[in-house]
């Protein structure tokens, strides 16, 4: 995608139209389970579903992990935060799902993305809502994953 196509705008103009589309699903089934993940376990806050279209796979092809502690704040405002960048991530070229974790011992925040391939997960790394999450961790607590699905 073009560094043009990236341009927050664009972004929210195109999250605009899949969400009045009815192609964005927010997902309540999930909320509060536990899985147990990388030595701990995490609570579900949040999930969001897009609906593919024709041209794309039936089944996404890639996940992307990210796991992070926020420099700022406490865990129920950054819950709050980590509502605005949610169309930037819909948006994105190849985006499937996105579930929202925290640790229940940590407080480290997880993002576990569904993706159509490998090469959508590997460029969401230097994506502009990536960025934001980038400037707003702990670095030396941000890992990321990117995996076959």
């Amino acid at each position: 995608m073009s560094k043009i196509a990236q341009s927050p705008p664009l972004l929210l103009a195109r999250a605009t139209s899949l969400r009045l589309s009815g192609r964005v699903h927010f997902l309540r089934d999930c909320i509060g389970k536990v899985e147990h993940c990388e030595d701990e376990d995490f609570e579900i806050f949040r999930k969001v579903l897009l609906d593919p279209t024709e041209d794309q796979p039936r089944r996404p092809g890639a996940l992307f992990v990210v796991r992070f502690n926020f420099a700022r704040f406490g865990d129920k405002t950054n819950r709050l935060l980590s509502m605005f960048p949610i169309p930037f991530i819909v948006a994105q070229p190849g985006f499937r799902s996105k579930t929202w974790m925290i640790g229940q011992k940590t407080e480290a925040f997880r993002g576990l993305y569904e993706w159509d391939s490998i090469d959508d997960a590997e460029r969401y790394w230097t994506s502009f809502p990536m960025n934001l999450m980038k400037w707003r961790a702990i670095p030396q607590t941000l890992t990321y994953q990117v995996t076959k699905a």
